[in-house]
């Protein structure tokens, strides 16, 4: 176990901590929940960093890391839709969208193939980050920026799936 993967591991345990506070009836539940995701954020961050400048990247990483991304968006934003704050489709979309990047980064990291993240997914990472933390202070703004994220979640599944098609047909040839 390395810092990055350390860093990976508390970003998991994260999750649910964020779930109980979510639905907490203590006082600032929201913001503190919140807090949490964004701390899960900044550590996404830094585990990333710490392994590509230190070379501490691992198999353990490749796969745990954006597990916990995806772990953490998807409770994010059941626990949204389940208080009401966004329609359940902005749910189904990233669940549909995260599961099949899951199966498909499955059936390349089984032959030895992994498809690095890019710019358009770090943009939708990032817009979500920003809308789920402007909806604690705008709920009208948030909610239209989470539609934006979505719009740039849906981007970049299709530049992925571009990028594994063009891998799989390596993979034939």
């Amino acid at each position: 176990m390395n810092i990055p993967n350390i860093l990976t591991v508390f970003r998991l345990a994260l999750v649910p901590i964020f779930a109980y506070i979510f639905f907490s009836p203590m006082k600032n539940s929201l913001f503190l929940s919140i807090a949490i995701f964004l701390i899960a954020g900044a550590t996404d961050v830094l585990d990333g960093y710490i392994a590509r400048k230190h070379n501490l990247i691992t198999k353990f990483g490749i796969v745990m890391d954006p597990l916990a991304d995806k772990l953490m968006l998807v409770t994010v934003l059941y626990c949204l839709t389940a208080e009401n704050y966004i329609y359940s489709w902005v749910l189904w979309v990233i669940i549909l969208k995260e599961l099949s990047m899951i199966i498909g980064g499955t059936l390349l990291l089984n032959k030895d193939m992994v498809i690095p993240s890019n710019i358009f997914g770090k943009i939708s990472t990032f817009l979500f980050y920003i809308s789920i933390f402007i909806l604690i202070f705008s709920e009208p703004l948030g909610k239209m920026l989470i539609y934006v994220a979505v719009a740039s979640a849906v981007v970049a599944f299709f530049n992925y799936l571009n990028i594994y098609n063009k891998n799989v047909k390596k993979i034939q040839n």
